[in-house]
């Protein structure tokens, strides 16, 4: 993600208001010291975030963040739809954000069935006992009924195989890139 923002956004220059939710610890310092950046860290239950928040619910008015970060959390909630319409509401037209999941390029669809409760079921089926959904190729288009307009981005193939190996980066990751316009 840092490589993506650097080499194609205004993330390091413009003044924005970023909300990052389930903050990564190796990003929240940073971000923290960043002049150009009103920056809001929330979570639901992490204590390293400044405000506790369930995303099916912001509890922020709408049209007041530049940009939103939420990464490897849809998997988790009920109502990944209602949160990715909550996020969508809270970010400025014009402004982006970038929701990460795990996809399975196995799957066409996306694979969920409520009715397993039980965590060892639950891993055999999302291969983690905490997911409520196993993405499939229809990601993108699960993030545009929430309102996005969503570019698909390669990035990670732009980049050489020596910055893929040094950085440990997935050859296969797509980037969803998702804008409010």
């Amino acid at each position: 993600m840092w490589l993506l923002l650097k080499e194609k956004t205004n993330f390091f220059t413009k003044n924005i208001k970023l909300l990052h939710i389930a903050p990564e610890l190796c990003f929240i310092n940073i971000f923290r010291r960043m002049k150009n950046l009103e920056y809001i860290s929330a979570d639901i239950e992490s204590p390293l975030a400044m405000v506790r928040l369930d995303v099916h619910d912001i509890p922020f008015p709408k049209e007041n963040f530049d940009v939103v970060f939420c990464n490897h959390v849809m998997e988790h909630v009920d109502d990944d739809i209602k949160a990715m319409s909550e996020i969508y509401r809270v970010l400025r037209r014009g402004g982006w954000a970038i929701i990460q999941s795990p996809v399975y390029t196995s799957l066409a669809t996306t694979f969920e069935d409520p009715s397993i409760t039980d965590p060892k079921q639950r891993e055999r089926a999302y291969g983690q006992n905490d997911h409520q959904r196993k993405y499939g190729l229809d990601y993108a288009d699960r993030l545009r009924k929430a309102g996005f307009q969503v570019t698909e981005d390669d990035f990670l193939n732009e980049l050489s195989a020596a910055t893929r190996t040094r950085y440990a980066l997935p050859k296969e990751e797509i980037i969803y890139f998702c804008e409010k316009r």
